[in-house]
């Protein structure tokens, strides 16, 4: 079952996924769709007491600290 609901953006909030959107090829919607599932993907990592990193192309880490 759908549900809808209504989402209120800045303007600059809304730049950034037009701008994400067009880049990755997808709609807003299905960007956001996107964003969710990654985001809770983090939260799950998180919650177990995992790190999560970013790794440089020198494969130096930085830790993402997640508040």
């Amino acid at each position: 079952m759908k549900k809808m609901m209504t989402l209120n953006l800045t303007d600059k909030e809304m730049t950034v996924l037009e701008e994400l959107a067009k880049k990755k090829g997808l709609n807003k919607t299905a960007l956001l769709k996107q964003a969710l599932a990654l985001y809770q993907l983090v939260h799950n990592k998180v919650e177990l007491g995992e790190k999560i990193f970013t790794e440089d192309d020198k494969k130096d880490k930085s830790e993402i600290i997640l508040i």
